[in-house]
């Protein structure tokens, strides 16, 4: 607005009117009309104080305020459309303009149209300054900016990624380089920040990166198993920043470029030939750019940090988290899973349902929906290895596991003394006891189909021929029931004849002849 007060105030001390524009920032015919204007209504100086410029353009210049016909954009609209892909105020002045030619009204010019729209969208541009409370935020993310070692072996270089950790309130940050931006890096950057800061804070506040967000929404962002594991077990939550507003963890961002300038571009001229050595480099350069003064308040990060938000941050767990990978896997018909091309079992109810697989060093656990079923040591060494647990099993599966020397013997004493006898037998005829597992296995099913007592004497009618019974000979007696024949003694001959006593010698009967008398 002309600021009319100011005119009145130069022009009553002779000021020429040329230094007045000049003064005033306006036009030297905008001075001269109103000055014409004053001196028509009488007004000179001074002024009531409480008489404004806006006052004072009702006065001089009632003109001004008339409101125009013109039909006046509707500026929330045109904003929400500018945000399409290929919209351009022109293409939208074009429609406004079609729109006013169809309701008979007069539409604005191309240039006030934009005048119109540039001055609603400078208010939507409005920045405010949010106090962050100590302990509260933990800002993360990656460096754009890239540092390097040298392989000592082929000379290559390798390019090393920067992770930066930056307290909200303090803005004391941690800096470490890794090889690669994986989950294992990004998990392992946050344990060892943790460690550096000494606790936790309340949120965490990453990108929208892979490695911590499985789906981006603007509402409920889904994280990653992993890292949701990683934030429960330091009782933190993680709360993404928006896409593309990088207003929402300006620390870290301030931070990043920060750490491009003091620590990555100051080390430009070292050479590294192992990431250690790179980042006791980066931690030395680190403790100074904590130490250095901030150039508009009194202090710095550390004595920020020191006095304000170490006490303020949650404390670390006994123990530090320990990375699992989250795998998915189906249940086989064999009951159990694959994982690194091992073997493991869970419970044979869950056969071709697919469950969730927590992966750590030393441990492997079987989840459905989010109950753990199952529970591992983690196998190594040659591939396709088992790991079965007796309880997974179905009951006509368990049997099978047990069956072992020691089982027989102790079935077979409480069955009765000649399928006692006839089971020893049988594990002892073969050159290992292994080889006779299968003979008392069909021993077991003879008494389950035949009962125990008939089981004792076959065994007993085998043991009579031979001390060393076949499970063939047994199964053969009780297939013809020689095991229910009524015991006889044997007939002998009433005559007093020796024959006898040579075996199957004939005699005479046997020819048809008679003995003399």
């Amino acid at each position: 607005m002309t600021k009319y007060r100011e005119i009145l105030r130069l022009y009553s001390q002779g000021i020429s009117q040329r230094s007045i524009a000049s003064s005033c920032q306006c036009s030297r015919n905008t001075v001269a009309m109103v000055i014409n204007r004053a001196n028509q209504h009488e007004l000179s100086w001074p002024i009531s104080q409480e008489t404004t410029d806006a006052n004072l353009q009702d006065l001089l210049f009632p003109e001004k305020n008339i409101s125009s016909n013109r039909r006046i954009p509707d500026c929330s609209l045109v904003h929400k459309e500018m945000s399409k892909s290929g919209v351009t105020l022109s293409l939208l002045w074009s429609e406004y303009c079609e729109t006013c030619r169809l309701n008979n009204e007069i539409p604005l010019m191309y240039s006030q149209f934009c005048r119109y729209y540039h001055k609603f969208a400078n208010t939507t541009k409005a920045t405010m300054h949010i106090h962050r409370k100590p302990g509260e935020m933990l800002e993360v993310d990656w460096a754009g900016k890239k540092a390097s070692i040298i392989d000592n072996t082929t000379g290559e270089i390798i390019n090393a990624y920067v992770f930066v950790a930056s307290l909200s309130c303090s803005q004391y940050a941690y800096v470490e380089a890794f090889l690669s931006m994986n989950m294992e890096s990004w998990i392992t950057a946050h344990i060892n920040a943790f460690k550096f800061f000494g606790g936790a804070t309340r949120i965490l506040i990453p990108d929208n990166l892979k490695t911590g967000v499985d789906r981006v929404d603007w509402y409920t962002p889904t994280i990653n198993k992993t890292y949701h594991e990683m934030a429960e077990h330091y009782e933190t939550a993680v709360i993404p920043a928006r896409v593309r507003k990088p207003k929402d963890k300006p620390t870290a961002e301030g931070t990043v470029g920060i750490i491009s300038t003091w620590i990555i571009a100051a080390l430009r001229n070292q050479q590294f030939f192992s990431l250690r050595e790179l980042n006791q480099a980066i931690f030395l350069k680190l403790d100074e750019f904590n130490q250095k003064p901030f150039q508009k308040k009194e202090g710095c990060r550390l004595s920020i940090f020191l006095e304000e938000e170490k006490y303020a941050l949650l404390p670390l767990p006994i123990t530090p988290y320990e990375l699992a990978t989250w795998k998915i896997a189906t249940v086989q018909y064999d009951y159990c899973i694959t994982v690194e091309k091992m073997h493991y079992s869970v419970p044979y109810e869950y056969i071709k349902y697919k469950v969730d697989v927590r992966i750590t060093r030393n441990i492997v656990e079987i989840f459905f929906n989010n109950h753990r079923i199952a529970s591992h040591v983690r196998l190594y060494g040659q591939e396709g290895q088992f790991s079965r647990i007796i309880d997974h099993m179905p009951d006509n599966h368990k049997q099978f596991v047990t069956w072992d020397e020691e089982y027989f013997l102790s079935w077979s004493s409480g069955a009765g003394e000649n399928i006692s006898a006839a089971v020893k037998s049988l594990l002892s005829s073969g050159r290992v006891k292994q080889q006779g597992f299968k003979s008392c296995i069909s021993l077991i099913k003879l008494a389950d189909k035949h009962s125990l007592p008939r089981l004792e004497k076959a065994c007993e009618k085998a043991l009579s021929y031979t001390p060393n019974p076949s499970l063939k000979s047994i199964q053969m007696i009780l297939k013809t029931k020689q095991d229910k024949a009524p015991k006889e003694e044997r007939k002998t001959h009433a005559n007093t004849n020796d024959s006898a006593k040579f075996g199957f010698t004939r005699g005479a009967d046997y020819y048809g002849g008679k003995q003399n008398d």
